[in-house]
């Protein structure tokens, strides 16, 4: 069974003022996540899941869904404020959505198989999706087994400040120990620093890997995100902007040792519109790719 590429796209509406200003980055107007789509059907994915909201699904199917339909079998799900558990309500004066788990938790009803996780607007580069694709295709019928990959921070930075980034932690079999939010990381003067809790400058070797939301998983996974979200609303409805994150969840399954995450190893360059000022060298490095042969002129 192929995997499937389930894309989060529910913050897309709001962050760009409504799809219209849905930037188009490449020589035909290619957003970011046409290049994923791209790659992740010339990595062995078989379906195609996109998370986003209600208000603007008619567009979205307009704009974006129908460019893929040809191409691979198309789903979209919503993530609304009131998909809750039983017995939950609203938070009054909630708007903020709930999180990146939460946008996972409204997958389960169509996916039943192995499944890649991505943000909407990352370039993530064509081995990511080859080394993720290989990895879910030998997931089939496994349970507690997941993965991740695992970008080497020296490709993840930006030219035109710092950026947040979970540097994940491994043991010696490559599989994940725990994912560290870290802050302000930056080159400066050829080394790759980011200031600890204690105010303390730390250098991070260039191939240390950080966690970019890109994620593997088992369907079995829902059901774990369904059990803590419970736990987690309990903990946190009355903070009207908690959200319940991947990692939270990620970190849960391995300090009880529920299940186990292998961190996969890419050479893929991650790049993405962190600052506005690193909106024309993304366009720049997605037409020198172009140039080099590594996608067409025109995707889809």
């Amino acid at each position: 069974m192929k995997p499937t590429l389930f894309v989060l796209a529910a913050g897309m509406g709001s962050r760009y003022g409504g799809l219209k200003q849905l930037d188009g980055l490449g020589p035909n107007d290619e957003t970011i996540m046409d290049y994923s789509i791209y790659d992740a059907i010339r990595g062995g994915f078989g379906k195609l899941v996109f998370v986003i909201r209600k208000h603007f699904e008619e567009d979205f199917r307009k704009k974006i869904v129908s460019k893929y339909e040809n191409h691979i079998p198309v789903e979209v799900v919503f993530q609304e404020l009131d998909n809750l558990p039983a017995s939950f309500t609203v938070p009054e004066g909630r708007e903020k959505p709930w999180g990146t788990n939460h946008a996972v938790l409204m997958g389960k009803d169509v996916i039943h198989e192995p499944f890649a996780v991505i943000n909407a607007d990352d370039f993530y580069g064509r081995h990511s999706f080859e080394v993720l694709g290989k990895q879910l295709s030998e997931m089939d019928g496994l349970k507690n087994d997941y993965c991740m990959v695992g970008y080497r921070v020296g490709n993840t930075l930006s030219e035109s400040g710092s950026v947040a980034r979970g540097v994940c932690e491994t043991n010696a079999g490559d599989y994940l120990t725990g994912v560290v939010e870290r802050t302000a990381i930056e080159r400066i003067n050829g080394e790759i620093l980011f200031v600890d809790e204690n105010g303390k400058k730390v250098v991070l070797d260039e191939n240390t890997p950080v966690s970019m939301n890109m994620w593997g998983f088992t369907p079995d996974y829902f059901q774990y995100s369904e059990d803590f979200f419970v736990d987690f609303l309990k903990a946190n409805a009355g903070n009207l902007k908690s959200e319940y994150f991947i990692p939270l969840m990620v970190n849960e399954l391995i300090i009880k040792g529920t299940a186990r995450v292998k961190v996969l190893d890419t050479t893929s360059k991650w790049f993405g519109v962190t600052y506005a000022a690193d909106r024309q060298g993304v366009v720049d490095k997605i037409q020198s790719l172009v140039d080099a042969g590594e996608y067409p002129n025109k995707l889809f």
